[in-house]
């Protein structure tokens, strides 16, 4: 069995207003995984990820893309201790 890893992305660009949280949101359920989403209000959006490495990287993966009319141009990512949080939300 993979072990649970927990990771934050930070994900710059046009990245509000396209869809992205729902579609991470849909994505990452899709996948087991929990954690959460939301927008920032400097225009950015942030994600936690936590669940089986092999599924939080591909998330993480998706989230270098996203939805069709995202445009990203940088994403962040930080490992962080994992707290076996119960499921995910959109914020």
């Amino acid at each position: 069995m993979d072990a649970v890893v927990r990771r934050r992305v930070v994900v710059d660009g046009l990245v509000q207003g396209v869809g992205f949280r729902a579609s991470c949101a849909r994505r990452a359920l899709g996948a087991g995984l929990a954690g959460w989403v939301r927008n920032l209000p400097d225009g950015r959006v942030e994600a936690v990820f936590e669940g089986p490495a092999v599924a939080v990287d591909a998330l993480v993966a998706w989230c270098r893309q996203g939805p069709p009319f995202a445009r990203v141009t940088r994403v962040t990512v930080d490992d962080e201790p994992a707290v076996a949080e119960a499921r995910f939300t959109v914020r």
